[in-house]
């Protein structure tokens, strides 16, 4: 169950773009951060972009839960935007879950959201105010 927080977040991380774009990694991207069957030229409505973004969290959501490590719907809210953000595969392989799992000291998981901060070898200030908001959730 989405979060309205999480909802809300992820709209302002995401931007809302009706057109067709590549995002900073490179991947065409569509509504509020959607890549999923995105080509350059598609345009979709804000509905429908809300809509995505609805489908696009459910599923992220389905797979972090599976993870077994979320205690609370703030720990939830966080993984599913890290997720969102990088793809479920970075998550389940990252060194972050892996302190999570080993119940790392609250310095130690915000240090590793925080180490998530590029695209394409470049420092994102925009990435940076994310993992900042995610590890920040983590710990609500």
């Amino acid at each position: 169950m989405t979060t309205k927080i999480l909802l809300t977040k992820l709209k302002e991380f995401e931007g809302l773009r009706l057109e067709a774009y590549l995002d900073a990694a490179g991947k065409p991207t569509i509504g509020y951060g959607h890549t999923l069957d995105v080509r350059i030229g598609d345009k979709i409505s804000a509905y429908y972009a809300e809509e995505l973004l609805r489908e696009d969290i459910a599923y992220v959501e389905k797979k972090v839960r599976r993870l077994g490590v979320t205690r609370n719907e703030a720990q939830l809210d966080a993984l599913v935007s890290f997720a969102f953000n990088l793809g479920f595969g970075r998550l389940k392989n990252s060194t972050l879950l892996k302190v999570i799992r080993e119940g790392g000291s609250k310095s130690a998981i915000t240090r590793e959201f925080k180490r998530w901060v590029f695209a394409k070898g470049r420092r994102l200030r925009g990435l940076e105010q994310r993992r900042e908001w995610e590890a920040k959730r983590f710990f609500e």
